[in-house]
């Protein structure tokens, strides 16, 4: 039979049980009965009566009110039966209170008490301890025979049993231990808690009270038997049923934090513990296998998961999930190591050596009742299940022996975790490599694509450069060969030879002007040379420029619209390539503006990224130029598609060496006018200011 054991609110306790029913508890102490045993000439046998009364009224607490049988889990019926046997005897016998006791082989006490008075007003008038040498024991256990120290024994182990709580001032104390068979079974005591002089009536009555005690504690022995039987049942069907959880739950597919979890829950409520935890541990050493004997690892203890008992503890502040301390912090962790993995199995607070080291997530003052079982796995420690219970506890090998096999299901679904995750991390890692394998070999495809693709157009590039190159240098030297075959005619008029030797001079300024762009590409792309900078006034200064280009614009019909800053604009330019690019640019205006059309020549100021900045917008409106040719615009040798106006295609690559030459750039944008097949084009100049901007 398992312990059961009597706490200090039992001892204050009243008819709390749902079985017991007022009326009854009101017909007793309204018994004519009852009244007559405030006399002292009060038959015994009517007193046996009322006792053989109480247990026969209340032999059916096993049955609902239907008359269908109880599984008994509790002695609470069992303690009420005792108060009302107190109560009677203790009414009886006039005294402050009686205390009525079982004795079960092989099991703690069960003690309840009746008080005449509340028991915590009577300790309130009383400021010493109960302590054993304050109690007088004159006990009767029969006429002829004399109190042994067996029966002493007994009777203080029921008093401690009873009063250890209370602060009581216990004066006089008569008692007697019940025998049925025998052998004893419980014990009743009457207390005074002033002097008083027991007479010879009130110990015989109490010893001829002893056979009607004797049957009633026996039959109340009996039933706590057949309760305990039943928890026994009770546990078992419960230990069953959560082997066939975790049954099913190995053979699950949910997550390895979800199964945790759902064991711990299902553990916990099986074995009706006030909280449960799962507890993993991360070693500062991932190798740490074998280890001294006594040697106490640096590893991280975080918490998995957890279960609290709702009823018990409703607004109790518990441990969040991933909170963590230090092995070599906690006493009871070290306590596990030490000891080669064994459990720790602790009853109460008494037995916990490591109170003020241990971990204070366990709360060992409010819950000190503990088992911890450690997690292992080839002779490693991964964590710990650890139950814990408020009120003391004695830990059973059942009970044990269920957390062990739940701590082994447990590792097993781990490291079964760890290599699948090692695995599929494998796995991963392998089809990571063979993607990015694939991707490579993907971007060298399209390198080579790109690179064959780059070596077809330079090669188309290289044929029409040697094709547009071969007119520009042949197409001037025929001019010159005809002017010199002229001049060469005896008969040439003068004013005729004044012309071949302008088209000679024409002609041969074309080829120079041709070498030296080139000459000036290849020397801007190898930056051999840095800008010679000088101060000039920007509004004169482009008033110059666009003088030449005006007649030509008003012969197409053309017209251009200059706005100048209101004050003068000072810029540090090197002269030469600012002149050469404003006049590249505005030739190319001049050949691919439509007639009847104004040209814009705008100049403003800005600061971009704190550099003084002059912005130059040169715009007309013309053939529109696409995304895919603005592009390459810049680039050398290149021209529109299907534009047929003679060139080189060296004008705009140069003016872009030349800006950036000047630590500037320049950009190009086509929009289309609406209502038109033309668009605007606008190129941008954007030029420092200053030369501190160019340094920069």
């Amino acid at each position: 039979m398992g312990s059961i054991f009597n706490s200090a609110s039992g001892m204050k306790k009243r008819f709390s049980s749902p079985l017991q029913d007022l009326d009854e508890i009101a017909r007793i102490s309204n018994n004519p009965y009852t009244k007559l045993m405030q006399q002292s000439e009060q038959p015994v046998h009517q007193l046996a009566q009322q006792i053989n009364q109480i247990v026969a009224n209340h032999a059916s607490f096993g049955f609902d009110m239907t008359g269908q049988k109880l599984a008994p889990s509790s002695v609470s019926p069992i303690l009420d039966m005792l108060h009302l046997i107190a109560q009677v005897l203790g009414a009886a016998f006039d005294v402050d209170c009686c205390l009525v006791t079982l004795l079960g082989k092989g099991s703690e006490p069960v003690s309840n008490s009746w008080f005449k008075e509340d028991p915590e007003q009577l300790a309130a008038y009383s400021s010493e301890m109960l302590s054993m040498e304050q109690v007088n024991l004159p006990v009767i256990q029969c006429a002829s025979e004399t109190l042994t120290i067996d029966d002493i024994s007994t009777i203080e182990k029921s008093l401690i049993a009873g009063f250890q709580n209370l602060h009581l001032s216990i004066k006089t104390v008569l008692a007697i231990p019940i025998k049925f068979g025998g052998q004893k079974n419980g014990v009743v005591t009457l207390v005074k808690l002033q002097q008083h002089e027991w007479g010879n009536s009130e110990k015989q009555m109490l010893k001829d009270l002893e056979p009607s005690c004797a049957i009633a504690f026996s039959v109340l022995l009996q039933q706590l038997v057949i309760t305990s039987q039943h928890q026994y049942v009770q546990t078992c069907a419960q230990h069953q049923s959560l082997i066939k959880q975790l049954s099913i739950l190995g053979r699950s597919n949910l997550e390895l934090n979800q199964t945790l979890q759902l064991v711990i829950t299902s553990t916990a409520e099986a074995l009706q513990v006030d909280r449960a935890l799962l507890i993993l541990l991360k070693y500062t050493d991932p190798l740490f296998r074998i280890r001294q004997r006594r040697q106490i690892p640096n590893a991280k203890a975080t918490v998995n998961s957890k279960w609290i008992n709702e009823a018990e503890f409703p607004n109790s502040t518990q441990p969040q999930l991933d909170d963590y301390f230090m092995t070599s912090d906690c006493g009871l962790c070290q306590r596990i190591f030490t000891e080669s993995g064994k459990p720790i199995i602790i009853k109460d607070i008494a037995e916990i050596a490591e109170i003020t080291t241990a971990a204070p997530l366990f709360e060992v003052y409010r819950l000190p009742a503990i088992l911890m079982m450690p997690l292992e796995s080839q002779g490693r420690i991964l964590g710990f299940v650890v139950l814990q219970q408020a009120a003391p506890r004695s830990w059973q090998t059942a009970e044990t022996n269920i957390v062990e096999m739940v701590c082994a299901q447990l590792s097993n679904s781990i490291i079964q975790s760890q290599t699948l995750r090692q695995v599929q991390t494998l796995v991963d890692e392998r089809t990571a490599q063979l993607q990015r394998s694939l991707e490579v070999q993907a971007k060298l495809y399209e390198k080579t694509r790109q690179y064959v693709e780059q070596l077809r157009e330079l090669n188309e590039l290289k044929d029409e450069f040697l094709s547009n190159m071969s007119d520009r240098l042949r197409y001037p030297l025929t001019n010159m060969r005809m002017a010199m075959r002229n001049l060469r005619r005896p008969e040439i008029k003068p004013e005729r030879q004044a012309m071949y030797l302008d088209i000679l001079e024409q002609e041969c300024d074309k080829e120079i002007n041709l070498i030296n762009d080139l000459l000036t590409l290849q020397k801007l792309e190898t930056h051999s040379s840095r800008p010679q900078l000088e101060k000039i006034d920007l509004n004169n200064r482009l008033q110059s420029l666009i003088s030449p280009f005006e007649k030509k614009l008003s012969e197409k019909n053309i017209s251009i619209n200059v706005e100048l800053t209101d004050i003068p604009l000072t810029l540090e330019t090197e002269i030469e390539s600012f002149d050469r690019i404003l006049q590249e640019l505005l030739t190319n205006t001049t050949k691919y503006t439509e007639p009847d059309t104004t040209v814009n020549l705008r100049v403003s100021q800005t600061v971009k990224e704190q550099i003084d900045r002059v912005i130059i917008e040169i715009t007309n409106v013309g053939r529109g130029i696409s995304q895919e040719e603005a592009t390459y615009i810049f680039d050398k040798f290149r021209r529109g598609r299907g534009r047929w106006t003679p060139g080189t295609g060296l004008g705009l690559a140069l003016v872009k060496s030349l800006v950036q030459h000047l630590n500037g750039d320049i950009a190009v944008t086509s929009n289309t006018v609406e209502g038109s097949d033309m668009s605007e084009i606008c190129f941008t100049l954007n030029l420092p200011q200053f030369s501190d901007d160019i340094n920069s």
